[in-house]
């Protein structure tokens, strides 16, 4: 199985499993992948979901040896490149928080799963890199992600030098949201997404779909937006029994 998928106490883990190839990315992967969000998505005891690589790293990318057989072939090379597409935007329209918490190298198309994910925890050693400029190729479809965690400047330099970022780096810039210790990794990793799990999964999958449907709106519009989903969280349950406990609190 190229990845493994399990839930248990409002989290789904799925785990990156292809650990003797750095969990380099497949066609098959990528279906498993789809599958796995799928299946998540239908769970209403899921609320948040963990994506986390076997073995020393995270994901190295896409399996090299699958690109170049397609190389020649267009049609193969399209259907290829779209699947990889349609997965970050199942990532980004999902309707639940994802995670990446990454360990090691998170490279090309692996840095792009991470950076499709609505939150990255990673540990003091991981790294990030686009590198396909060292291979005369380009980081393509990931741009579109990495856009818009950082600014134009340093994501140019990111795919023009193809250089790796320390974890450190990564959070001065903005691209990840924590840096935890190596001896701490775990431990840390299941107190943030248990803290998550905990929040109502209304309100995390209103505020994830507002975030990313303001993207490019005008400021009028973005207002807008906010306002029906204000009024729309209002109207659910979570909401008020929330407040319920706020005044017995009081």
């Amino acid at each position: 199985m190229s990845i493994e998928y399990a839930a248990a106490g409002c989290v789904a883990r799925i785990t990156l499993n292809r650990p003797d190839k750095r969990n380099a990315i497949t066609g098959e992967m990528m279906s498993a992948l789809g599958d796995a969000l799928h299946t998540a998505g239908d769970d209403t005891n899921v609320r948040v979901l963990l994506i986390r690589g076997a073995g020393k790293d995270f994901c190295a990318g896409l399996d090299l040896s699958e690109v170049l057989k397609s190389a020649e072939d267009e049609p193969s090379s399209i259907a290829s490149a779209r699947r990889l597409g349609d997965l970050y935007i199942a990532m980004r329209r999902h309707p639940k928080p994802i995670i990446s918490a990454v360990q090691g190298r998170a490279l090309g198309g692996g840095a792009g799963i991470a950076t499709a994910s609505d939150l990255i925890v990673a540990a003091e050693s991981a790294q990030f890199g686009y590198p396909e400029v060292k291979l005369g190729f380009i980081p393509a479809i990931v741009t579109t992600m990495l856009r818009r965690a950082v600014n134009e400047r340093q994501a140019m330099e990111l795919a023009l030098t193809g250089e790796p970022l320390s974890a450190s780096r990564a959070h001065a810039i903005g691209l990840i949201n924590r840096v935890y210790p190596e001896a701490e990794f775990d431990d840390s990793v299941e107190r943030y997404v248990r803290a998550l799990a905990e929040h109502s999964a209304t309100a995390m999958s209103l505020s994830k779909r507002l975030l990313y449907e303001t993207d490019g709106m005008s400021f009028e519009a973005s207002i807008e937006a906010g306002v029906q989903a204000n009024v729309q969280a209002r109207r659910t349950d979570d909401f008020k029994r929330g407040v319920e406990r706020f005044l017995k609190k009081r």
